[in-house]
């Protein structure tokens, strides 16, 4: 009975710092409509959320799945959760977004909703994450929702610049936010029933969890990012993003 209430309570931890870390995808946005003019704060906000993402993924999430059940295994899971992330990207096409700016405003219409598919796509595996990383070791979980939750700031700041760029209304834009913050608790919940259908696996979902962001990294906001043309300012979020994820390290010390 003890052991009940303990993994209750566990799975309600889980899933308050995964609806917390989701709102403050509402904080991206309302950045975004004050501060739509500053393509330097837009590239420096994509190089954080990139930089934030591959620290936790590579010196926390693969560590720990490494010392849990070896590489084979470690790198199997890695490599499963990219190519998961490449087959959702396949059946569910979406668009970098600095191409759109240049196109026509009905262009931009239609891609906002793109934009918004692809951001629950993004947040998904971020939320799978932070559950089996609080499975593991609450004390991992922490940071690792520390991460996502600054991440998230502007990385949805930088996805709806564009959006602003195509004239939607700002309703739309919070609309979008809370769909797209809600995809995390949504991947936390199936987190929750994966590590408990076969706790054993957690280990596991740490290293796919891992595969699926570091590709989401490479592959959508350092591109996006680049296309801006402001590599000092990318640098910059990069380097910001170390200093922060030391600083995370230092908050919740691993033991």
């Amino acid at each position: 009975m003890i052991i009940y209430y303990l993994s209750m309570s566990n799975y309600l931890a889980i899933l308050v710092l995964a609806i917390l870390s989701g709102l403050t995808t509402l904080i991206g946005v309302a950045l975004a409509i004050y501060f739509n003019k500053s393509i330097r704060l837009i590239t420096t906000g994509l190089g954080f959320a990139a930089g934030i993402m591959l620290c936790i993924s590579i010196f926390e999430l693969l560590p720990e799945s490494f010392n849990a059940i070896g590489l084979g295994k470690c790198v199997t899971g890695f490599i499963l959760g990219i190519i998961t992330i490449i087959s959702i990207n396949f059946i569910i096409p979406h668009h970098h977004f600095r191409d759109e700016e240049s196109k026509l405003k009905i262009r931009l219409l239609r891609t906002s909703y793109l934009c918004a598919l692809g951001l629950i796509i993004h947040d998904f595996p971020e939320g799978f994450a932070m559950a089996n990383s609080f499975i593991h070791s609450p004390q991992l979980g922490l940071l690792v929702a520390s991460g996502i939750a600054l991440h998230n700031i502007p990385e949805e700041f930088s996805i709806a610049v564009p959006i602003i760029l195509a004239k939607k209304k700002k309703g739309y834009l919070f609309k979008m936010a809370f769909l797209s913050g809600l995809a995390e608790p949504v991947g936390a919940i199936i987190g929750i029933f994966a590590a408990s259908i076969v706790p054993k696996l957690t280990p596991f979902f740490l290293s796919f969890s891992a595969g699926a962001m570091v590709f989401i990294s490479l592959h959508e906001l350092i591109p996006t990012a680049k296309i801006y043309r402001k590599n000092i300012q990318l640098f910059g979020g990069i380097l910001l993003s170390l200093l922060v994820y030391l600083g995370l390290t230092i908050l919740f010390p691993q033991t």
